[in-house]
């Protein structure tokens, strides 16, 4: 230490940047005073004290490259429409109402409901006594309770799915800014292919969820309002995410996920979904980012997604 110190002393630096260096070693303001400033303790005083604010300069500006902790907590308004076969809408419609799940059986249309679901028939499914069973606007955990409870009903009436049918979600879009738009839209465009790896072939890329690779980064990027994104997507709903389901219902509608009566997998997709769009909030994935890497996820959730795409790639 008296090496350090006295090394410091036959420096041609100035007298503040001794001060400095020898408060840095750890010496007190009186030592230092005594031994560079023929013991003028006020001197010393205003060097240590503009490095103690440089010090609280830096940590501020750090703080505030530091993102904030993200939110998880599911408390989103969504929405579903499950495509499904082999039960007719007439006997659903009974048994989802003897379980207390309020339901209409309906003709095609595109009308939102907010207090009951509904039955609707739709022309691109294949199979016997096809339908598509559209839920209200259902919130959060709550949301998902009832759409548990649907799940139920759907088993006892042995409804059943195949490469046709498809689970759409909405997510409420109204909050969006526009940069969340183009960090949700890069953040799935990056992550395709992983989601490709734990979604059934026949979802991967067809005429009702077209995939994202001729829609360009820079398009998105370049974009000054939804109408110039939503334009980047031709203005066409079918692709993996519907930017056309914003101008009907002020939401994002997500239409990759495969036809499926199992709750575990619809919960799994929409806690996937609503805690990429808090995370879009804040910025997009990198390039690049494998399934492990997604920074959103939790470390089961994780291992859930991993073990879908080893059964999927058997």
């Amino acid at each position: 230490m008296n090496e350090q110190i006295q090394n410091i002393l036959r420096e041609n630096g100035t007298k503040t940047s001794k001060i400095q260096k020898l408060l840095a070693l750890g010496l007190t303001r009186r030592q230092v005073a005594d031994l560079v400033a023929n013991g003028n303790y006020g001197f010393v005083q205003n060097v240590y004290k503009r490095m103690m604010q440089g010090v609280a300069n830096v940590a501020a500006q750090a703080s505030t490259t530091i993102a904030p902790q993200i939110d998880y907590t599911f408390n989103r308004n969504f929405g579903v429409e499950i495509e499904a076969y082999n039960c007719t809408r007439e006997r659903l419609a009974r048994e989802l109402n003897a379980a207390g799940i309020r339901v209409q059986v309906e003709g095609y249309n595109h009308t939102d409901h907010a207090d009951h679901w509904k039955l609707v028939t739709d022309s691109s499914l294949s199979g016997n006594n096809t339908f598509e069973l559209v839920s209200p606007i259902l919130h959060g955990e709550s949301g998902l309770e009832e759409l548990e409870k649907v799940c139920w009903v759907l088993d006892l009436c042995d409804v059943k799915v195949n490469d046709s049918c498809g689970l759409h979600v909405h997510m409420e879009a109204a909050e969006f800014d526009l940069q969340t738009w183009k960090n949700l839209i890069i953040t799935y465009k990056r992550l395709e292919g992983v989601i490709d790896n734990f979604m059934p072939r026949s979802r991967r890329n067809n005429r009702y969820c077209k995939g994202l690779s001729a829609i360009t980064e820079a398009s998105i990027n370049r974009a000054a309002n939804i109408g110039q994104l939503r334009a980047a997507f031709q203005n066409n709903r079918y692709h993996k995410i519907n930017l056309e389901a914003y101008a009907r219902h002020r939401t994002v509608e997500f239409r990759q996920h495969g036809g499926s009566t199992n709750f575990t997998k619809m919960s799994a997709w929409v806690h996937f979904l609503a805690k990429m769009i808090a995370f879009a909030k804040q910025g997009a994935v990198q390039a690049g980012t494998n399934l492990q890497g997604i920074p959103f996820l939790t470390e089961s959730e994780k291992l859930y997604f991993k073990i879908r795409t080893k059964k999927l790639a058997a």
